[in-house]
C-alpha cells in the first residue's frame, strides 16, 4: 500500500479534503494531511487567496515542505489546486518519490529545476473547462509533463468546475470525483 502526503487547496483544510484523505485511507493506504493554514479555512478561493498572498507563496511551498520533513521519503505527493505546489516541488525534487497525483493544477516543470523526474509517474486531474485550471495555463503545463514524462497520464473531465473533487463544496461533482477518486486508487495501488 501506498504512503500518500496530500496537501489541501486554497480554501484551507476542509472537511472535503478530509473525506478524500478517509476514502484513501479506506482503501488501505496511509494518508497524512498538514494543515498549511494552522487551522483556518475561508469560505471563498478569493478570501483564500488573499490569505495566501498575505503569508506569501514561498511561505505555503516551506510549509509544505517541512511537513513531509518527519516522513519517510517514498511517499507519494498529492495537492488539490492550491495544494499542487508543495506536492509538485516535494515530487520533483525530493529523493525517493513513489510518485505525484496532481488535481486542478499543474506547475511548469521548469519552476522547480528542470525536468520531471523519469522514475516518478504521475497523475494530473482537472476539468476541460474550468477557468483555473485550463484558462490560467495549467493545462498546458499538464500537456506539456505528459509530452516530456514517460510515466504521466491526464485526465481531463467534462465540466466547468474547480476543487470538484471536494464533497464539502457547491463545486463537487459527484461523477467526475468518483472517476478521479477511481482512477487515483489504481494509480496508488501500482505504487511499488
Amino acid at each position: 500500500m501506498a504512503e500518500v502526503l496530500l496537501y489541501h487547496h486554497v480554501l484551507g483544510l476542509t472537511p472535503g479534503v478530509r473525506d478524500f484523505a478517509e476514502e484513501l485511507r479506506r482503501a488501505g493506504h496511509t494518508v497524512h494531511v498538514p494543515d498549511l493554514y494552522d487551522g483556518r479555512t475561508f469560505g471563498s478561493s478569493p478570501e483564500g487567496m488573499a490569505h495566501v498572498r498575505q503569508t506569501g507563496f514561498d511561505t505555503i511551498i516551506k510549509r509544505g515542505a517541512a511537513a513531509a520533513e518527519a516522513l519517510p521519503a517514498g511517499l507519494v505527493y498529492a495537492g488539490f489546486s492550491m495544494g499542487v505546489l508543495p506536492a509538485q516541488m516535494l515530487a520533483q525534487t525530493r529523493a525517493g518519490a513513489k510518485g505525484a497525483l496532481l488535481f486542478e493544477s499543474c506547475i511548469p516543470v521548469s519552476e522547480f529545476g528542470g525536468a520531471w523526474p523519469a522514475d516518478v509517474p504521475v497523475q494530473i486531474h482537472g476539468m476541460e473547462d474550468d477557468p483555473s485550471f485550463a484558462g490560467e495555463g495549467d493545462i498546458d503545463a499538464a500537456r506539456d509533463l505528459v509530452r516530456t514524462a514517460p510515466s504521466a497520464e491526464l485526465f481531463l473531465y467534462p465540466g466547468d468546475r474547480h476543487l470538484f473533487a471536494d464533497t464539502s463544496l457547491p463545486s463537487y461533482d459527484e461523477a467526475a470525483a468518483t472517476l478521479l477518486t477511481r482512477r487515483v486508487l489504481v494509480f496508488l495501488d501500482a505504487v511499488e
